[in-house]
């Protein structure tokens, strides 16, 4: 693969890695309120919405961590879907306690709350998952040469 066009299929992968981690937050922040049978039926306008809003703010956030793994497994060609799903709870874990404040008397974040933490990590896990089948599967690649083709048969005489 060229390297203009694993370039695209980088980028396309970012966009659709912060889209599914987007919807997982939404969906696992909103579920407990759908357990609720007293609301009836959810608009889909309004989802379209929060999923867009989710995206929004997975991008803002996430970019440059998920920048960084990207750039460390394209410098290093890793290819594991392992690497990519722990780089991506890495990621949500960075973004989570980038929201939290910290008080620096005590060396500690005030105000964790444990079940956002494991939510903001396990979209990071999906976003990694998706990174990898869109682009990861292929990272290095583009540096190394192509194989050579077999010279052609002589024509017969």
């Amino acid at each position: 693969m060229s390297l203009i066009g694993h370039l695209f299929a980088i980028v396309i992968g970012l966009l659709l890695a912060c889209f599914a981690a987007g919807m997982v937050i939404v969906l696992a922040i909103l579920f407990p309120d759908w357990s609720d049978m007293a609301l009836g039926p959810i608009d889909p306008d309004a989802l379209n919405v929060l999923f867009a809003f989710g995206f929004i703010f997975v991008s803002g956030f996430a970019l440059l961590p998920a920048l960084l793994i990207v750039l460390i497994t394209e410098a290093f060609s890793i290819r594991s879907a392992l690497t990519y799903a722990v780089g991506g709870a890495l990621t949500g874990l960075a973004c989570y306690l980038g929201l939290v404040p910290f008080d620096p008397a005590t060396m500690s974040f005030d105000g964790i709350v444990r079940r956002h933490l494991e939510i903001m990590m396990g979209a990071g896990v999906i976003a990694g998952a998706v990174y990898w089948l869109i682009a990861g599967r292929k990272a290095g690649l583009w540096r190394e040469p192509p194989t050579p083709q077999p010279p052609p048969a002589p024509p017969p005489a």
